[in-house]
């Protein structure tokens, strides 16, 4: 049988890191979306206020298997 693999866009931001706005994408899709086996983070920003930065920014795409 082929696996068939579907991937969205998200975006997502964090106050720590960008890892951590990695991991809360994965948590937030969870919960609608089963079979996660992978993320690829396509990009990173960051929101800067008094040259220290606020918010980190990623924008990725998170790939499920359907079954």
């Amino acid at each position: 049988m082929a696996r068939v693999v579907k991937v969205i866009e998200v975006l997502a931001q964090s106050n720590k890191s960008w890892e951590d706005a990695a991991q809360k994408a994965v948590t937030e899709a969870g919960k609608t979306v089963k079979n996660i086996k992978s993320i690829y983070i396509k990009d990173k920003s960051a929101k800067v206020v008094d040259n220290k930065i606020v918010k980190y920014r990623i924008t990725a795409k998170i790939s499920f298997e359907i079954i």
